[in-house]
């Protein structure tokens, strides 16, 4: 649990895993699968899922490339939440939904890692949540992108913020159930 942040829950939150972020994208079948995987963990745990989905000028809301991948699919209830810069925090409704879910530990999933995956984990730990990023679960495009997505899990398991804990769990590894 955070000591500087209300709240006693967990929540899974899946960062722009639409069309046209993922495609092109590092491993994509298998990071698109594992945060399949971390999303029916948390679901089958009690843990919410918050969905948080970019549009800007290249991801037009409702076009083909602003949708979610198929293979992930919000369920009715859940919260999405939309965004237009690379931090879900930043002049968007995260903040209210995770204050009314009561949360106050964060599980991270999506893409892309260098943008909105960096921007939203240390906008989580600035703001006094708890992190576990789901080192399996998070991509990116580029000829760098392994090494990317590598350097963001060491960070994330050694950066050091005041009382609050962050760290690095695999889809399968994460206890979903000790987020609750």
């Amino acid at each position: 649990m955070a000591t500087v942040r209300a709240g006693g829950r967990g929540a899974l939150v899946v960062v722009d895993v639409q069309v046209g972020v993922v495609e092109g994208a590092w491993e994509a079948d298998r990071v698109v699968g594992n945060v399949t995987r971390a999303v029916d963990r948390a679901r089958a745990a009690g843990v919410p899922v918050v969905w948080v989905q970019h549009e800007d000028d290249e991801l037009v809301r409702d076009t083909p490339v602003w949708q979610w991948v198929p293979e992930l699919i919000p369920a009715e209830g859940e919260a999405r939440v939309f965004k237009r810069f690379n931090s879900s925090f930043e002049r968007t409704t995260l903040d209210d939904e995770l204050a009314r879910l009561d949360v106050s530990h964060l599980a991270l999933a999506g893409a892309a890692t260098n943008w909105c995956i960096r921007a939203t984990a240390y906008a989580a730990l600035e703001r006094g949540y708890d992190l576990t990023l789901v080192g399996d679960a998070h991509t990116t495009v580029g000829e760098h992108a392994a090494e990317v997505v590598d350097d963001l899990n060491t960070v994330m398991r050694w950066v050091s913020y005041a009382e609050v804990t962050n760290t690095t769990a695999s889809a399968e590894e994460i206890n979903f159930s000790a987020l609750s």
